[in-house]
């Protein structure tokens, strides 16, 4: 009943989304008196908060038409170019790329938000590399006439994936993701896969949660497995593709990220009402556009996330060396040749610091010139990906990561 509770709410609030962006228009037409004076502006203002708080949102785009490089806009093109039932591999690069640029995927989290939240890192990549990203469908809109989707078909994704693209590929997995891409590389490693990683490259990752643990492992930690399952797993409404499917939906998982942060989001939008009421779009613009992609939200199987629950944040079963993949132990120290570099941010309250770190530990094979570790100071979880800091201060050091070690490079 939970999801149908959820999905009448969602259409009550709808419509009323859209008849409070009515109001606000009204309000706001310089035809009419009333959005001059009085508390017009201020209830024009507070319809708009509302209306775009509540309206229904679909999967964003991604958008990324061109890349700026020396003074230049050199357009981009994105293809889907590879199709699975819960996922598509989306490709893109900008005009005048050099032939020997790095190729690069990206992993996105499958942890409630589209791919798309990575829009920010895909565009800073693509400016110097060929990129990839992992477009992860809504587990709603997939029939359960194509099965399953738990950690073992995530992994063998990824495998796939960069059996597709080739060798000498470099994979940069923001988050949840760093463990199946972790996992993935060890298996392709043990196998002597040509297309293993030539880099792994993994940020703010919950690889061994039991370094500084956060208010996200307490929850998973503090809970037996069964609460989740009978809590927070909820069936898909039959008027979805994926009707009778078992998931975690999209939005209890946004609820609890905003319930971590409550007080910064009321004031997020206590601000955004602030610019509105004096007329400021461009300061609202900006509040505007992240929360389009934030509260944007999509299901995710439930297999998959209660064995993410368990081996990841319950029996740390990777860091501990019991891990398996369709019924084989994962050996980390397969990991001989892939270089590793773990990226934490100082003020992550997802996941901690240490967290990610502990995979340059795990691999006794690897040699310490193919390991780096970044601790971005000043650096919240989400700024980790995307944002100034991102783009100007993490980004060139993964490029320069990559360059290094190249399996096409030559030696120095």
């Amino acid at each position: 009943m939970l999801y149908q509770a959820y999905e009448m709410q969602r259409s009550l609030l709808g419509s009323a989304s859209k008849w409070a962006a009515i109001g606000a228009q009204l309000l706001s037409n310089p035809t009419l008196p009333m959005g001059y004076f009085g508390l017009g502006p201020m209830v024009a203002s507070a319809l708009n908060v509302f209306s775009h708080l509540y309206e229904d949102r679909g999967k964003p785009e991604f958008n990324i038409t061109e890349a700026q490089m020396d003074g230049k806009a050199w357009p981009v093109t994105e293809t889907v170019v590879l199709h699975k039932p819960f996922g598509a591999l989306r490709h893109f690069r900008r005009e005048g790329l050099p032939a020997d640029a790095p190729k690069l995927l990206v992993v996105a989290p499958m942890s409630g938000h589209y791919a798309t939240l990575l829009r920010g890192t895909v565009a800073r990549m693509v400016e110097n590399q060929e990129v990839w990203i992992t477009d992860w469908a809504d587990a709603r809109m997939v029939p359960t006439s194509v099965g399953q989707f738990d950690l073992d078909d995530y992994i063998d994704y990824l495998i796939e994936f960069l059996q597709f693209i080739g060798e000498d590929t470099h994979v940069l997995a923001v988050c949840q993701p760093s463990v199946p891409a972790f996992a993935a590389a060890a298996v392709m490693g043990a196998e002597q896969d040509p297309c293993r990683p030539a880099s792994l490259t993994m940020m703010g990752g919950p690889i061994d949660t039991r370094a500084s643990p956060t208010s996200v492992n307490d929850v998973a930690m503090n809970r037996p497995l069964s609460w989740f399952k009978n809590n927070v797993i909820a069936t898909v409404p039959f008027n979805n593709p994926g009707a009778g499917r078992q998931v975690y939906p999209g939005f209890l998982q946004l609820a609890g990220f905003i319930s971590m942060n409550l007080q910064s989001h009321m004031m997020s939008h206590y601000e955004m009402f602030k610019h509105l009421t004096m007329g400021d779009q461009e300061g609202a613009a900006s509040t505007k556009k992240f929360y389009d992609e934030y509260l944007s939200v999509c299901d995710m199987t439930a297999e998959f996330y209660l064995q993410t629950i368990e081996h990841v944040f319950q029996e740390h079963s990777l860091p501990r060396g019991v891990f398996v993949h369709r019924g084989k132990p994962i050996d980390l120290g397969a990991i001989r040749d892939t270089a590793l570099l773990a990226i934490e941010g100082e003020r992550d309250d997802i996941s901690g610091i240490g967290q990610t770190r502990a995979a340059l530990d795990l691999t006794p094979e690897l040699p310490e010139a193919k390991k780096q570790y970044l601790l971005a100071a000043d650096v919240g979880h989400y700024g980790i990906f995307n944002g100034s800091k991102w783009r100007n201060r993490i980004a060139p050091v993964v490029e320069d990561w990559m360059r290094t070690h190249s399996r096409a490079a030559k030696p120095a």
